[in-house]
Parts: C-alpha cells; structure tokens; sequence
C-alpha cells in the first residue's frame, strides 16, 4: 500500500468527480505519496498549518496511473524538514482513481501540536 495526505475537502470533491487531483499534478506532474513509515514526518513537515487531515490507502494494484518510486521532491524548498534526501517516495504520474484508495485514516494532532501515528 501507498498512502497520499490531503484534506477532507479536497477528498470530498475526488469522491464526487470519481478521481483525486490535486495541485501538485498540474505543477510539478505528479501526486505526492508516501509509504506508512514516512507519513507522520511529513505531515509534521509540510502541513503544520493544518488542524486535522486525511490519510488514503492506495491499493497500487488497483491503481490506473503509473507509479514511479522516486527521491524526494520538496513542494516548497523553503521549508525546514527531516526528510532523508535518499529516501525512495511513491509518486503516481496521473489521477488517483477513487476505486483504488482502500481506507481513509484521519490525523489529528496531539496537546504538543503534533500529528501523531494512528496507523
């Protein structure tokens, strides 16, 4: 399985069109996932702003866009993470199809203001 972090709204509209989009497929080509392990790092890192988000489990098997397993492409530079550059991160080349995402898990944070593992 391959896990994609977003939000209920945007998880909302993909249910509605039949596909998950979002802006990082128009900008930078691809969907942004990564594998269980990797999940919390990177919402800590890249969506402190957010209160509460949504993990989807990705069956790759059922998946009709081409995964590729890739270093890591940091959507914004500026940002401070801990992410090890040799890290390998699944990245879909296309839409997600609705059929493929298995389960959806919701992150919350904890009283330190982290996003803590619910996996």
């Amino acid at each position: 399985m391959i896990f994609h972090i977003t939000t209920s709204e945007t998880w909302k509209k993909a249910k509605l069109n039949n596909e998950y989009r979002c802006n990082s497929l128009e900008t930078e080509g691809f969907i942004h996932c990564s594998t269980q392990s990797q999940i919390i790092t990177i919402a800590n890192t890249f969506y402190s702003h957010c209160n509460q988000l949504i993990v989807l489990e990705i069956n790759p098997n059922k998946l009709l866009s081409e995964i590729k397993w890739e270093s890591p492409a940091h959507p914004n530079s500026n940002v401070e993470h801990n992410i090890n550059d040799s890290e390998q991160f699944p990245h879909i080349y296309g839409v997600i199809n609705v059929d493929a995402v298995e389960k959806i898990t919701y992150l919350c944070k904890n009283s330190k203001g982290l996003f803590e593992n619910s996996f």
